[in-house]
């Protein structure tokens, strides 16, 4: 009999997990909010310039984490490199919540927050977004503050902003009032998706010392493959981060192709216009075949196919078409996640969805 080894409590809790998907190349790949035309050609020649002894030396960061403060308009110690948005999420549960504290979310929504709270042992509470997919603000602030239902304040508060996979948008006027109700817990705004929404509170780090701010490369920069984030906050957040942070977190392709992206700013501003078109290309052509949509302000949509949904997400996949079924989101079949593609992209789906309805 093979010796049973005990595993941590609150990894025993978990469910099973989730095979990654695979064979997804040469697809048309609207199910995890990829770019889907690739990087920007100087990404691709600035990686073809790494020497074979700088990839045999460890990374070093002092330089990369420089310049790429000065692009998102910080100083380098207000700035920390992660292994994508994952591992910043990670830092932040290691560095500021322990076993039973409290961790506010806003479901549906990237379900890492959840996984990484759950794994630290935090006591998760979740609100609800309502059937207009709308932020339910009154309630998250009186949670913030703390009332019979909640005794106290929660330790951190997780927050897409849009959210991921409603595509809605809080305002800035709500999430000033976020922040001050919320003066003793810590505020993650994931901002992943900040590029096409042009809504951010970066600048208010200086502001709000409770307040961090992420963003990825892995989506307009078209970086997934490579796994590179930022987390934005006071030198203080960001010195205790680091105290959590392994030595080497960002490979130096990341760094390399990172520092290419943010100098070709043309590529991104060029694709997410070309996204933000076609967004609403999708909207129009979903709207006639009379399919429910709801506002997004991300590079996807959330529809609502009905109970047909599976066999035709079946059907969109054996054309090479894949879009993210979010049942699990909502307790019942029919709610689709699509990347926005290329304006080209989104007529092809159209098609195929207009066949198939």
């Amino acid at each position: 009999m093979k010796p049973t080894i005990p595993t941590a409590r609150t990894v025993a809790k978990l469910g099973a997990s989730r095979p990654l998907p695979e064979g997804r190349a040469g697809m048309l790949r609207l199910d995890f909010n990829e770019n889907t035309v690739g990087c920007s050609p100087e990404v691709v020649r600035a990686l073809a310039r790494l020497t074979s002894e700088r990839l045999a030396m460890y990374p070093e960061y002092r330089t990369a984490t420089a310049r790429l403060a000065r692009h998102f308009g910080v100083q380098p110690a207000e700035l920390l490199l992660t292994n994508g948005i994952d591992d910043g999420l990670r830092l932040i549960v290691d560095a500021y919540i322990d076993p039973r504290d409290a961790v506010l979310v806003v479901e549906p929504t990237f379900d890492m927050y959840r996984f990484y709270s759950n794994i630290a042992g935090a006591r998760v509470t979740s609100l609800r977004y309502d059937r207009e997919m709308r932020f339910p603000l009154a309630d998250v602030l009186q949670a913030l503050r703390g009332s019979k239902r909640h005794s106290r304040p929660p330790r951190a508060f997780f927050l897409a902003n849009p959210n991921n996979p409603t595509g809605s948008l809080v305002a800035p006027a709500a999430l000033r009032q976020i922040l001050e109700a919320a003066p003793r817990t810590l505020v993650l705004i994931d901002e992943a998706y900040f590029e096409f929404s042009g809504v951010t509170v970066l600048p208010w780090i200086h502001r709000y010392p409770n307040l961090v701010v992420a963003r990825t490369f892995s989506k307009a920069m078209g970086l997934a493959s490579l796994r590179l984030g930022c987390l934005f906050a006071n030198c203080e957040v960001i010195a205790t981060l680091q105290k959590a942070s392994s030595p080497f977190p960002v490979n130096t392709a990341a760094l390399v192709a990172a520092d290419a992206a943010c100098r070709d700013r043309a590529f991104v501003r060029n694709y997410v216009r070309e996204i933000r078109c076609s967004r609403e290309e999708l909207e129009r052509g979903l709207a006639k075949l009379g399919i429910l949509t709801y506002p997004s302000a991300a590079n996807f949509l959330l529809a609502d196919f009905g109970p047909r949904a599976p066999a035709i997400l079946r059907r969109l996949a054996s054309q090479g078409i894949l879009l993210r079924d979010r049942t699990s989101d909502f307790g019942r079949p029919g709610y689709v996640r699509i990347t926005i593609g290329t304006r080209a992209q989104t007529r092809r789906l159209l098609r195929a969805i207009a066949k198939l309805w």
